[in-house]
């Protein structure tokens, strides 16, 4: 396996390969990239953190010795130096994935490559030029926009097919030479915005099937509940309810992934269970709100204009009806004749009763009031127009909403995974040019301009009334900042926060706890969420969705059952291994997988996993000596 990139995911995605399914990987990265300390896979944690200071002061020391240039000079297409990673990998330095390059990885002889520079030209020129030196190999791309991926893949995908079998005769198998473009962001923000949103659940799509999972709390049958009412226990959750801490003896009682009955049973009353159920076998996902050209009638006019054009119609319906009574005049003539002195049509009530000329008098002055109001309401109209393109700031009285920091790439897709939910949003951008600020104004999300870290910013985002923050700008130091300063005017609001360094998570993660044990605190990392999807196509799994549970994760993968003598002739329920896999659907089908079904070998069905029985799954020599489960 052949690993190309220039940030967190490559060193994360080759210590996937490696410590996890036990392959042999070649790691080419920038000179430096290697400066930085690689992310490690499940490497042992002390029972406590450090004290905090000394933590964020050791972090941003070495965040702050990232920007050197390396070998400063070599060509951006040699390879500077040679050497062996931290988990056994093979380590070449060069700026970018030239065909020398990519000749000296041994990209001829390797099974799959995968290309994840954070630039998408990049990938696509590696791409083109990988393909050339290896027809055969299985391309694994990270691309940002997804329209261009799907074109890449089928002209990549083709010019294999056409360099295996040049004269379309059939006699070349093209077998494995296939290309699969992922994105980071989409395969992230789905568990981002999930994690934001206690009680909604994380909602994964598969072939005609949307499944939830669901946190349940501790009691004494919920567990038992779930299993009774057929629904999937994907977990139990740590006794504490936020994740592992150290227990008696100083071991940490994290989750336990993918439970059998037994273990529900025995944990009853303890932990809370994570369980999966069907909601439907509608395979679409809900448009985002929002989507129309034209603006909404109540956003047209505000509610101060909306308030003054009703008392207006009321005075002329009160008038209306006073004229009708003092007349003893028909009700529709009486409103013709208001409606005539509203309007000032010259007809005074010249020896008419003293009511009538009062009340003619009075629809004078109700007319002079409706001249502003009704020009006021055509301005405001035409400048709602006009400024349709323009951000919307957060509205008087909002609340509930969710805070979002960020619109780059992640909190571009975060943002558009939370409109599909239909949940109020605010963001909070320092950057005018960045690229989320188009999609905030299509859909008409409030947007506050301005630099998290000065004073004012959040509270302008309506931070004391939100339900939760979600902090996932680039910047660690960002991030961790703006969650103090909001849990200091809300000490119980949920924060999820986006960090790259492993050891800071975690250390932030526990402190965080500690501080505020009644809050939702998490933290999570891109890296690790989208790793295991980029590891599972390189071994040719297509993985559909991550499940965060605490700081493990659990990956929904699409597996062929033959070959596969796990699954094949074993019933759905028979299937099952406690700790490793369970198998959810059978694709092609609606509805869930009936237990007493038998695989056969032309079935594909949808099964959660661990990482460790993925691998098994997937004929790799698993190894034990690290929890690949962990997020770190």
């Amino acid at each position: 396996m052949v690993v190309c990139g220039d940030d967190g995911l490559a060193h994360r995605l080759a210590a996937e390969l490696r410590t996890v399914y036990g392959e042999q990987v070649t790691l080419v990265v920038p000179p430096n990239v290697r400066i930085a300390r690689p992310p490690v896979v499940g490497r042992a944690r002390a029972a406590s953190a450090a004290l905090f200071d000394r933590v964020v002061s050791a972090t941003v020391g070495r965040t702050g010795g990232n920007g050197g240039s390396g070998s400063g000079g070599a060509g951006a297409g040699a390879v500077s130096g040679a050497g062996e990673g931290p988990r056994g990998e093979r380590v070449l330095e060069a700026y970018e994935a030239t065909e020398a390059v990519l000749a000296e990885a041994g990209v001829e002889r390797a099974a799959a490559l995968a290309l994840v520079y954070d630039d998408d030209e990049t990938n696509i020129r590696a791409a083109l030029t990988a393909r050339r030196l290896n027809p055969r190999l299985r391309l694994v791309l990270r691309l940002y926009n997804r329209r261009l991926g799907q074109h890449i893949e089928e002209l990549l995908d083709q010019a294999a097919a056409l360099a295996i079998d040049p004269d379309g005769s059939g006699g070349g198998a093209v077998g494995d030479a296939s290309t699969i473009v992922l994105s980071d962001a989409d395969t992230a923000a789905p568990a981002l915005a999930a994690t934001a949103l206690a009680g909604r659940g994380k909602v994964i799509h598969t072939d005609g099937l949307v499944l939830r999972a669901v946190d349940l709390p501790p009691g004494a049958d919920a567990g038992q509940d779930a299993v009774e009412q057929g629904l999937f226990p994907l977990a139990l959750l740590s006794p504490n309810g936020t994740g592992p801490e150290p227990a008696e003896g100083g071991r940490e009682r994290g989750p336990l992934l993918l439970p059998n009955a037994e273990q529900v049973r025995a944990s009853a009353g303890e932990r809370g269970v994570m369980v999966l159920e069907h909601v439907s076998s509608s395979a679409g996902a809900a448009e985002p709100a929002g989507r129309g050209v034209v603006p909404p009638l109540a956003s047209l006019f505000s509610r101060r204009l909306r308030w003054s054009l009703a008392g207006i119609v009321g005075c002329v319906v009160a008038l209306a009806v006073a004229l009708s009574v003092v007349t003893h005049m028909h009700p529709v003539r009486a409103f013709y004749y208001t409606l005539l002195d509203l309007f000032a049509i010259d007809d005074p009530a010249i020896g008419a009763p003293l009511g009538r000329q009062v009340l003619q008098l009075l629809s004078g002055l109700v007319g002079l009031l409706l001249l502003p109001v009704l020009l006021a309401a055509v301005l405001e109209a035409l400048g709602t127009f006009r400024t349709a393109s323009a951000l919307r700031k957060p509205p008087r009285g909002l609340g509930g909403h969710v805070v979002l920091l960020g619109l780059g790439k992640i909190g571009t897709r975060v943002l558009t995974r939370l409109r599909e939910l239909h949940v109020p949003v605010v963001c909070v951008e320092a950057d005018p040019e960045a690229r989320g600020l188009a999609v905030a104004r299509r859909l008409r999300v409030p947007v506050v301009l301005g630099d998290v870290t000065q004073e004012g910013v959040l509270e302008a985002a309506k931070i004391h009334r939100a339900q939760a923050l979600l902090a996932v700008t680039s910047a660690d130091t960002t991030n961790l900042e703006a969650v103090l300063y909001a849990r200091s005017v809300r000490p119980d609001l949920t924060a999820v926060l986006r960090l790259y360094d492993d050891d800071f998570a975690t250390a932030v993660y526990r402190t965080l706890r500690a501080a505020h044990p009644q809050a939702v605190t998490r933290s999570r990392s891109v890296s690790y969420l989208a790793a295991p999807s980029f590891a599972g196509a390189m071994l040719g799994r297509q993985i559909l969705g991550a499940i965060p549970v605490e700081r493990k994760v659990l990956l929904v993968a699409a597996v062929a059952v033959g070959g596969h003598p796990q699954l094949e002739g074993r019933t759905v329920a028979g299937a099952f291994r406690a700790g490793a896999w369970r198998v959810l659907a059978l694709e092609g089908r609606q509805g869930v997988a009936d237990g007493e079904y038998v695989l056969r070998g032309g079935d594909r069905v949808v099964v959660v996993a661990t990482r460790r029985g993925l691998a098994e799954l997937s004929g790799r020599r698993v190894l034990p000596t690290h929890p690949p489960d962990s997020l770190g």
